[in-house]
């Protein structure tokens, strides 16, 4: 998630902490991992542990996970924690210009946990021309930054996870980059109620808003609300991600929650609130998509509490002794519908505003205490 509360107190107008958590709550979500694309990134030290005072002083019951950032210059932290590496802009200057330059930087985080935004930054600059937002984006972007990504991960001996991913061509090398790298893996399914071997060394997240939006959907109306980077893309594209999360190619279903203004979208800022409508959608997934729910516990449970675990000290996302007893009951039998006046969310709007979700969050405990 992108909540963007910032130690400097200066950008108000963002998600905090507090509302991040009430909008994670309110979706199911019991757990999140923040983004370290902050006006002030935490890439040390000092600036990951004055984020991480802030987060402790919101007192809040969703657990928050912290990355931290990785830019030109940066070094790895004093202690085990997930890094981030933005290829392309983003917001604050915690990007690379090059893809050599973030090559000589990997070289210091050798078998760091690396998670990769893919999109190359000269294929970026190639076309920030074009007319439209996903034509200035398109994939070729993602796909050679991809390959690059792919290639850091063998090279520097990284654990790395490819972010919010989005092209379908993309998915046979991270195919063939998983039989390469993740030999040796525990492929026990959750029921069997066994423990599992360490976080795999490649992984991938697809996002709701990547499988339920296409470029068929866009319009004159919508285009500013469906802005995303890396962009919502083709039909094909879409069935394919929807694939990858059904056969286990793609390993969470990740929310990318960026929650902007409405003002803000008005004026081409990219990303969407995902909070709120996580449960519905998962809702979604296994009643319109038919996905088994042992596959649903495995993207939505247990492969996130294994990514987070190291850095927590406590193990998440499973019902078996010795893991934190947090969880959530959906009723598959109670639809929702998005309703503005419903999002905790301080952005105060959904992609999905007006839809009917075929099912909704029933219940949340969090450490063995209903909260919701």
């Amino acid at each position: 998630i992108h909540a963007r509360e910032d130690v400097t107190g200066q950008h108000t107008n963002k998600e905090t902490f507090a509302r991040a958590a009430a909008a994670a709550l309110h979706g199911g979500v019991v757990h999140v991992a923040d983004m370290p694309n902050n006006p002030a990134a935490p890439i040390d030290d000092a600036s990951y542990a004055a984020k991480e005072m802030l987060v402790r002083r919101a007192n809040l019951s969703v657990t928050f996970t912290l990355y931290a950032g990785i830019g030109p210059g940066t070094k790895p932290l004093g202690r085990n924690v997930p890094y981030k590496a933005y290829m392309g802009p983003s917001v604050g200057d915690l990007f690379f210009t090059s893809l050599e330059q973030l090559d000589e930087t990997l070289a210091l985080y050798r078998g760091r946990n690396v998670s990769f935004h893919c999109e190359d930054p000269i294929l970026l600059e190639r076309h920030k021309t074009a007319p439209l937002h996903e034509l200035r984006r398109p994939p070729e972007c993602e796909l050679s930054a991809t390959r690059f990504a792919l290639a850091m991960i063998e090279k520097h001996q990284l654990s790395g996870k490819l972010c919010h991913y989005s092209v379908g061509e993309g998915l046979p090398l991270i195919r063939a980059a998983k039989k390469r790298l993740n030999v040796g893996q525990d492929s026990t399914p959750v029921e069997s109620g066994q423990e599992r071997s360490p976080v795999p060394r490649l992984t991938v997240e697809v996002t709701p808003q990547h499988v339920f939006f296409d470029t068929a959907q866009i319009t004159p109306t919508n285009r500013p609300w469906l802005q995303m980077n890396p962009p919502i893309r083709s039909p094909a594209d879409r069935t394919a991600m929807l694939e990858a999360l059904r056969d286990g190619t793609a390993d969470y279903l990740a929310t990318d929650h960026a929650p902007h203004s409405m003002e803000e979208k008005q004026h081409g800022h990219s990303g969407m609130p995902q909070l709120d409508t996580y449960g519905p959608f998962v809702a979604w997934l296994l009643h319109a998509q038919h996905f088994k729910p042992e596959r649903i516990t495995e993207l939505c449970c247990a492969n996130p509490g294994r990514f987070v675990a190291p850095y927590q000290q406590e193990k998440f996302g499973r019902l078996l002794p010795g893991y934190v007893g947090s969880l959530t009951v959906l009723d598959l039998a109670k639809p929702v519908t998005i309703r503005r006046e419903d999002l905790k969310t301080k952005c105060g709007w959904s992609p999905f505003e007006g839809l009917t979700f075929p099912g909704s969050v029933a219940a949340v405990w969090v450490r063995g205490e209903q909260v919701g």
